[in-house]
């Protein structure tokens, strides 16, 4: 698959929104607007490997190395994955839903 495939665009699944994929060399796996997820990766971020396709509930924000990450869960299989914050200035998530995120 080549990474122009694997950096595109969607509609979340979860509030509806069109989302434009990342400009910078990173993948966009989540709504910069709810923060839901896909479960499409597998071993690696951009793999859309996976099989499962569950939505992902973001369930934490933390801040590690790379940077703050929002914690996503499967509500299908269960599994729990890290992602990085969009920062991107005109590509960022929205600060009202990492805000809403860690006032839950």
């Amino acid at each position: 698959m080549a990474r122009a495939d694997e950096n595109a665009g969607f509609t979340c699944a979860h509030c509806g929104a069109s989302v434009s994929p990342l400009s910078n060399g990173s993948y966009r796996n989540h709504c910069p607007f709810c923060l839901w997820s896909v479960h499409v990766d597998d071993a690696r971020p951009g793999d859309r490997a996976s099989v499962c396709r569950g939505l992902m509930q973001p369930v934490e924000l933390v801040s590690r190395r790379k940077g703050w990450q929002v914690v996503h869960r499967c509500t299908r299989c269960g599994k729990t994955q890290p992602n990085k914050v969009a920062t991107a200035t005109n590509q960022a998530d929205e600060i009202e839903a990492l805000v809403r995120l860690v006032a839950d």
